[in-house]
């Protein structure tokens, strides 16, 4: 399984995932344009995509869908709350999205998805586990306000993981964002910090978990250097110093090396 982040921050957000002749993406919170051109930097192109799958309906995680819809036809899955909230009779993502249960799992190619539901302040959000025919596992986990066992549950047992660590705490609380916006990201139905990103990976390397990547940082309110000496830390001081560790970039970022 080859996956990659092809975007990754508030800016957008799309992750690409390829197994043998299997081609998913995970969100589309780019311009059809950008997402098409990382594509293509990875000798692939949207006319290959099988599926999309939608964790919810921000903008930073929707807003290539319509041009993709209208130009690529590709199935977009959708939870039925975000689907209610951004899915009109007269667009072009309607003759393409599926509406979706909160938890669903389904088969597209050599590859089975299974949602599972992530606490955020959107209409639904959801991550994803994606499985392939020889049993590897790789899950993904973002726009994350708090940590749930059904969170802990899902992702147990991963080999590879994508999981947020948003923002370092003290540079929100000191920052120049206005009180209320403070106080949404800070909530439990907000985005997760890097200590908590830090015990959510351990608890995922003590469950078998090779290679992680941290993403959706914060632009204002976080380093990626700060991130991952976090994360890198605390999973040394555990023992798990062969659990390999990235931080997503804005741009390309393969997430698993083999």
């Amino acid at each position: 399984m080859q996956i990659y982040t092809l975007f990754s921050g508030s800016s957008g957000n799309c992750v690409y995932i390829k197994d043998r002749g299997t081609e998913l993406l995970i969100d589309a919170g780019k311009s059809a344009g950008a997402i098409e051109k990382s594509l293509t930097a990875l000798n692939s192109s949207l006319s290959n995509i099988d599926a999309i799958f939608l964790t919810h309906e921000h903008a930073d995680h929707t807003v290539g869908l319509e041009i993709i819809s209208k130009k690529y036809r590709i199935p977009v899955h959708i939870t039925a709350p975000s689907y209610d909230r951004m899915v009109s009779p007269t667009s072009s993502l309607c003759a393409c999205a599926w509406r979706r249960e909160v938890h669903y799992s389904t088969r597209i190619g050599s590859l089975t998805v299974t949602s599972f539901e992530i606490p955020h302040d959107s209409m639904q959000n959801v991550g994803y586990i994606i499985e392939n025919e020889e049993g590897e596992k790789f899950g993904v986990a973002t726009d994350m306000g708090h940590i749930t066992e059904e969170i802990l549950s899902y992702l147990s047992g991963c080999h590879y993981a994508i999981i947020e660590s948003n923002h370092d705490t003290g540079m929100v609380k000191s920052g120049p964002y206005p009180y209320f916006l403070k106080q949404r990201i800070l909530s439990d139905r907000g985005h997760l910090c890097n200590e908590e990103c830090s015990r959510l990976a351990i608890f995922l390397a003590e469950r078998g978990t090779r290679a992680l990547t941290l993403a959706h940082l914060s632009r204002e309110n976080n380093t990626p250097d700060k991130a991952l000496s976090v994360t890198r830390q605390a999973l040394d001081t555990a023992g798990f110093f062969s659990v390999e560790l990235n931080v997503a970039s804005p741009i390309i970022t393969t997430c698993v090396h083999k």
